[in-house]
C-alpha cells in the first residue's frame, strides 16, 4: 500500500511538472514597423523581470507592421494580447470594436503613453539642399521619402506635421494650409507602406532628398552601423507634432487566453526606471522624471503641437483628414 502511495505521489507530481511547463505563459505582442530592436532589447529584459517577481516562465512573441495594418489583422481575428503602437486612432478602433476596452488610455500613466517622439528630417552628407524647417519640404527641387499614410501611423504624423506647421504659419486659413500640404505630398518620391520600407529607400535605395520619420529613427539610421558609410545627417525642426506612442491590452484576448496578469505587467514594466532609460538609448523622449533630466542634452530643443489641442478629438481628426474621401484622400488624388 505505502508503495502505491509512493507511486500514485510520484505520478502526480509528474503531471503537475508537465501541467506547469505546459502553461507557461505565452503573449503576442503587436508593435510598428521599425520597433524591431527596440523590443529585441526590452523583452528579454522583462522575462527576466517577471521570473524574479513571480518564478513563473513567459515568452513574448512579437509582430511588426504599419499599425494600422495590425490593427485591421487583429479585428479579422489575430490573437493578440498586447498593442504598442505609434498612432492612438489605432487603438481606438479595437476600442470601437469592443477588443479594447474603452478606458484604455486611464490604465496606464501619461494617456497609457510611456514614450513619445516627433517627426524630424533625415538628409543626405553635407545637407546639400539646406533643409531646415518644413518649409524647405515644399520647395520645388526638394524630393521626400515617407510611408503612405493610409497605411503608417508614422506618415500619419507627418502629415498632421506639415499640417498643424502650416496651420500656424498662415493663421488657419485652412485653404493656404490645404496648399502648403499639397506641396508636400507632391513632392513625395516614394510611398512605401512602412517606416521601415522607407528607410531602405532612402537610404539605401538611393529615393529622395530628405526621409521623414520618428525623431528616434532618425537618429538610429544616422548613428547605425549599416547606414553610417552614407554620411546621413539629423535635422530637427524647431517645431513640429507630438508623437505619441500608446500601449493597450487587447482584453477581449488576454480574457480568452487568460493573460491579462502577464499582458498587463508586460505594459507596465515599460514605465519601470530600468527601461524609461534604455527607451533613451534608442532616442525615444520619456517621462520619467530622474531620467528626463540625466538625459536632457541627448535631445534638441523643440516645440511639441498635440494635434488634439488644435484639431479637436482623434475621431475628428481621423473622420476629417484619414477616412474615405477625407482631406488626405483628396490631396493624393490631386499629386
Amino acid at each position: 500500500m505505502f508503495k502505491k502511495l509512493i507511486v500514485a505521489a510520484g505520478a502526480a507530481a509528474v503531471l503537475a511538472t508537465g501541467t506547469a511547463a505546459w502553461a507557461q505563459a505565452n503573449i503576442l505582442n503587436a508593435s510598428y514597423d521599425v520597433a524591431r530592436e527596440l523590443f529585441a532589447d526590452i523583452n528579454p529584459k522583462f522575462i527576466e523581470h517577471y521570473k524574479k517577481q513571480t518564478g513563473e516562465d513567459v515568452k513574448i512573441d512579437q509582430s511588426f507592421a504599419g499599425t494600422s495594418r495590425q490593427a485591421q489583422d487583429i479585428i479579422q481575428g489575430k490573437k493578440v494580447d498586447t498593442v504598442t503602437f505609434n498612432q492612438v486612432t489605432d487603438v481606438d478602433i479595437l476600442a470601437k470594436r469592443g477588443i479594447v476596452n474603452k478606458d484604455w488610455q486611464k490604465a496606464f500613466p501619461n494617456n497609457a503613453s510611456p514614450y513619445y517622439s516627433t517627426i524630424a528630417f533625415l538628409v543626405r552628407k553635407g545637407n546639400p539642399k539646406n533643409i531646415k524647417t518644413w518649409d524647405d519640404l515644399v520647395r520645388s527641387d526638394v524630393k521626400l521619402v515617407f510611408p503612405n499614410p493610409k497605411t503608417s501611423g508614422n506618415a500619419r504624423y507627418s502629415y498632421l506635421g506639415a499640417w498643424l506647421y502650416a496651420n500656424e504659419k498662415f493663421k488657419g486659413d485652412e485653404a493656404q494650409t490645404k496648399a502648403f500640404v499639397s506641396k508636400l505630398l507632391h513632392n513625395v518620391e516614394s510611398f512605401p507602406t512602412g517606416g521601415r520600407g522607407a528607410t531602405v529607400a532612402f537610404a539605401t535605395n538611393g529615393q529622395g532628398d530628405a526621409l521623414l520619420t520618428f525623431e528616434s529613427e532618425v537618429i538610429n539610421i544616422a548613428k547605425s552601423d549599416e547606414f553610417k558609410a552614407g554620411g546621413f545627417e539629423v535635422v530637427v525642426p524647431p517645431v513640429s507634432v507630438l508623437a505619441e506612442f500608446p500601449v493597450a491590452v487587447v482584453d477581449k484576448v488576454v480574457d480568452e487566453r487568460g493573460t491579462r496578469k502577464v499582458a498587463t505587467e508586460y505594459l507596465k514594466y515599460q514605465y519601470s526606471p530600468e527601461i524609461q532609460q534604455l527607451l533613451t538609448t534608442f532616442n525615444l523622449r520619456v517621462h520619467d522624471p530622474a531620467v528626463v533630466k540625466a538625459t536632457a542634452a541627448q535631445f534638441a530643443t523643440i516645440r511639441l503641437i498635440d494635434p488634439t489641442k488644435v484639431l479637436g478629438s482623434w475621431d475628428d481628426i481621423t473622420a476629417k483628414h484619414f477616412g474615405s474621401n477625407g482631406v488626405l484622400d483628396q490631396l493624393l488624388a490631386a499629386r
